[in-house]
């Protein structure tokens, strides 16, 4: 009898013990709603399978519930589409991977960020197939929601990856296989979401990851062209003419960026609106970070606490709206904020928000690449304090808890964890015995405890 594992063994064979090792597995799922077990306990698994499996009994996904939820009703979703920057780029993948996907019985899904399914399509017959385990435009496949699946798992690991048959966490899936890459801003480098490719095993075939890869890095490349047309075009047309709702390139340009507003390591937050980008003072950026907190909006009295130590000033606070309202008209005036309550007509996207997102659904790989240091670390503004402090401690208690010693080298080297020693011993046990890192490591506890006897 052939060996299975030998390098001789056929692919099939290969991966007929990858699935047997899978279903194994998930006969030890129901022990793990008291906590996962150690990765040892799940042999056969792949790595990045077992981590999943873990993440997704942390986050408490239900591996029998068999349809995915719904995160947006039909007009939600369209608004939400129309709006995001990866619509633009929807031709791109229509012909490189949606039209082949009619004959090739393959479905193709475009995710967002946070992995809610923005656009779905392909063979029809799959179609039909795939809407009773609710792979539909507007559910959510978010490890949080579904557990391992190649949307959600590619985001998490902030990679492209292939999910075969029974390696998903939900039972209803097994039948399934699944190839996903993350989309990243061609500019920026933020995540904006997801390409992936659903099927039997050809969604999961050698090539199948190097063409969604290839796909995504096409789509990048034409979102970054239509950014430069549209320069060109707001560069050509005089300002009078390009502030008119009829002025050419002002429909197209609404999707193309993601507006956000940068508060990690700075303390003058850098806001981006329409692809145009400036410095806020100091009081201007604790102002839209607290609005950014609150979509509902908040009183004048609210905000003058949540902004001054001590007793609050609305009439300070006044003064402040109306010089930041000037500077927000200027860069758009549908950025404006609103009275009464105070509150912004637009979505900024804070990068605080995104690693609190991330944190969330257990992605804290890309937590800690989206993190750049404290929120607006010298702020002293007492909603700023307790932003700042909550999105430090959660990470650091997500490395802690669900990191690899690579998560914590990386986060032992932020300003905040300079003197961390529990990091470093955590590190310091998940290192191999031979690592050349683990001098380093042995320094800096060396450092810290001369330091605390002195």
């Amino acid at each position: 009898m052939k060996n299975p594992i030998h390098p001789a063994a056929s692919a099939g064979d290969a991966a007929e013990l990858l699935q047997r090792h899978a279903r194994a597995g998930h006969e030890q799922l129901d022990s793990w709603r008291f906590g996962p077990p150690d990765a040892t306990e799940l042999p056969g698994l792949r790595r990045l399978i077992k981590e999943s499996w873990a993440r997704s009994a942390r986050l408490k996904a239900n591996p029998d519930q068999p349809e995915a939820p719904v995160a947006m009703d039909f007009d939600e979703l369209e608004e939400y589409r129309r709006q995001h920057p990866l619509a633009i780029i929807m031709p791109v993948i229509q012909k490189l991977l949606i039209q082949p996907s009619y004959e090739s019985g393959l479905l193709v899904a475009v995710g967002d960020e946070l992995g809610r399914l923005l656009w779905v399509d392909g063979n029809p017959a799959m179609r039909r197939r795939a809407e009773g385990m609710m792979f539909v435009a507007g559910a959510d496949w978010s490890e949080a929601a579904v557990g391992t699946s190649a949307p959600g798992t590619a985001l998490a690991l902030g990679r492209g990856i292939q999910i075969s048959g029974a390696e998903h966490y939900k039972r209803s899936v097994h039948p399934w296989s699944c190839t996903a890459v993350p989309f990243h801003d061609p500019d920026s480098g933020a995540v904006l979401g997801v390409v992936d490719i659903t099927g039997t095993e050809a969604a999961v075939a050698p090539h199948t990851l190097s063409l969604v890869e290839a796909t995504v890095a096409a789509a990048q490349a034409q979102l970054r062209v239509e950014r430069l047309q549209l320069a060109a075009i707001k560069h050509a047309v005089p300002a009078r003419r390009r502030n008119s709702p009829f002025a050419v390139g002002s429909r197209q340009g609404t999707g193309l960026y993601r507006n956000s507003l940068q508060l990690l390591g700075r303390d003058q937050a850098l806001l981006s609106i329409g692809g145009r980008s400036i410095p806020l003072s100091a009081r201007h950026s604790e102002i839209l970070a607290l609005l950014g907190t609150r979509p509902d909006g908040l009183s004048a009295e609210e905000l003058a606490l949540a902004l001054y130590p001590g007793d609050g000033s609305s009439v300070t606070l006044r003064a402040e709206m109306v010089r930041l309202r000037k500077v927000l008209h200027e860069l758009d005036p549908a950025a404006v904020p609103e009275s009464r309550p105070y509150r912004l007509p637009i979505d900024l996207g804070q990068d605080a928000a995104q690693v609190l997102s991330c944190l969330r659904r257990g992605a804290h790989r890309i937590a800690l690449e989206i993190y750049k240091g404290a929120v607006l670390p010298h702020s002293e503004a007492p909603g700023i304090v307790e932003l700042r402090q909550r999105v430090s401690a959660l990470l650091r208690e997500a490395v802690l808890n669900d990191g690899s010693a690579e998560a914590l080298l990386k986060y032992a080297g932020l300003p905040e964890a300079k003197n961390d020693v529990d990091v470093r011993l955590a590190a310091l046990k998940l290192l191999p015995p031979r690592s050349p890192k683990r001098a380093a490591v042995v320094a800096d506890l060396e450092r810290l405890e001369s330091e605390l006897s002195a």
